[in-house]
């Protein structure tokens, strides 16, 4: 067999997490099995589906690499394929015209509301040939009286519905266009898609699309109903949870191979391992691996697989992440260390870019903002003469790396016999705005010696001025 998966968004918003782990799983799923992975866009909904909608998942899954091998395709292109299937379907007696208004539908639906019932087309026009003039017909599929479907889900197991809970769908409304069930199984039919790997809020769809299957007498394919991703409530994930585009994790400095770690574990194990390579993810994913019930999104545990991912890379990957980070935030990297190195420095320290480039804007900026909290503790009266006499070791420090640097701290601390951490506090708000920070000695060896001697100088006249308030 050639396993042939899709991808198929609507493009009524951006590329959320659920749509991304969606495509995810289906290009492992293709790639694994060195099959097909296609792209369609089902655009059928023509008041909420946008061009930029588009232009937002084709640059999420560009992102994050899931790159396509067929499409995009776009259903509103296919509206002359969908209706030839239509009246083919009447043709051959597995769909009828419906003359049922508006008002009579939801006096049945209310009724059946009423009498605790679920709500059901009651098959009025089921048997009927004649036409109502002035009426525009629904189209609707006659489905069967009688029996089950029975889905050999690959996810979920066996699901049985009966027949008796389905009603006969509308496949084609009166305005004259398709509907999904009717869309979704043409495109899979015509693109001879093997392998239906989809979010477990479709299942309801899944009778229907396999009646109309069996009707247009085409081979249905596999279906894997994928649980959906909750918040931490519990709950379908939604904006209330802060679900938002996964291009939002970018621009906030989450690697793409850190975010499909991510997904792939939202619903999918491999043993105990948690760090995956892309390599080992193709070699690796199975349907029957996946979960059966939802995964809850934890953004910490996501930082955390970002942090893992941070660390392996070169210094040069670092580096250049860190530099694109940086012109996000309008800090240019031109004056100041090596941006790889400064990168290297701070990576035990960040668990995204977007934190990396926050720590590291101090080495590349003139002046630097004391936290209120930090300087009030450090910068008192009493810190005056240990700065003044650090300011005096480092101007006549000739040897700015890191090691002289502390070695240079270490000796100011033993002439004023002080502790060190007497000595580093002050320092460290003074170089820094506040009271964390890299290794001293390598933080003084990134700032360079103008600017953490004109950083001291400032701290010197702030503590002047506190002393002056009282």
């Amino acid at each position: 067999m050639n396993v042939r998966t899709r991808f198929a968004p609507s493009p009524t918003g951006y590329l959320h997490l659920g749509g991304a782990r969606t495509a995810l799983f289906c290009w492992l799923f293709a790639r694994r099995h060195k099959g097909t992975f296609v792209l369609r866009v089902e655009d059928t909904d023509r008041e909420r589906s946008t061009e930029e909608s588009v232009q937002a998942i084709l640059d999420g899954m560009t992102w994050l690499g899931l790159d396509y091998d067929e499409g995009p395709y776009f259903q509103t292109h296919r509206y002359d394929r969908y209706n030839e299937v239509i009246d083919q379907l009447i043709e051959s007696g597995h769909a009828y015209k419906c003359y049922c208004s508006k008002e009579r539908l939801d006096e049945m639906r209310q009724l059946a509301m009423a009498e605790k019932r679920k709500p059901r087309y009651d098959g009025t026009c089921r048997e009927r040939t004649d036409a109502v003039a002035g009426v525009d017909p629904v189209i609707r599929f006659k489905t069967p009286l009688e029996g089950k479907v029975v889905i050999d889900d690959l996810v979920k197991g066996k699901i049985e519905i009966d027949n008796s809970e389905l009603d006969d769908l509308v496949i084609r409304r009166s305005d004259g266009n398709p509907t999904y069930n009717l869309t979704v199984v043409v495109d899979d039919a015509d693109m001879q898609i093997t392998h239906v790997i989809r979010g477990d809020d479709h299942i309801n769809n899944t009778p229907r699309q396999i009646h109309i299957f069996s009707a247009m007498g085409v081979d249905v394919p596999a279906f894997a109903h994928l649980p959906m991703i909750l918040g931490d409530d519990g709950k379908r994930m939604s904006k209330r949870h802060g679900a938002v585009s996964v291009m939002q994790y970018q621009s906030e400095g989450i690697l793409p191979h850190a975010m499909l770690n991510y997904l792939a574990r939202l619903g999918w194990s491999h043993g105990d391992q948690e760090i995956f390579s892309e390599q080992e993810l193709l070699e690796l994913f199975a349907l029957e691996d996946c979960q059966r019930s939802g995964s809850v999104f934890d953004k910490t545990k996501l930082l955390w697989v970002n942090q893992q991912h941070m660390a392996s890379l070169s210094e040069d990957e670092l580096g250049t992440a860190l530099a694109e980070a940086l012109e996000q935030k309008s800090v240019s990297s031109a004056d100041g260390p090596p941006v790889a190195t400064v990168a290297s420095v701070l990576k035990e320290r960040s668990q995204s870019f977007n934190e990396m480039a926050d720590q590291a804007a101090i080495f590349y900026q003139d002046k630097v903002e004391l936290d209120e909290k930090a300087a009030k503790k450090q910068l008192r009266p009493v810190a005056q003469p240990v700065l003044e006499a650090i300011h005096a070791k480092l101007t006549a420090t000739d040897n700015w790396q890191a090691e002289s640097l502390k070695a240079a701290l270490e000796e100011t601390a033993a002439e004023l016999a002080i502790g060190f951490g007497k000595v580093g506090q002050p320092l460290r708000v003074a170089i820094t705005g506040s009271g964390a920070s890299p290794d001293i000695g390598d933080t003084l060896a990134l700032t360079g010696k103008e600017r953490s001697l004109a950083r001291i100088s400032a701290a010197i006249e702030y503590v002047k001025a506190r002393a002056l308030v009282g």
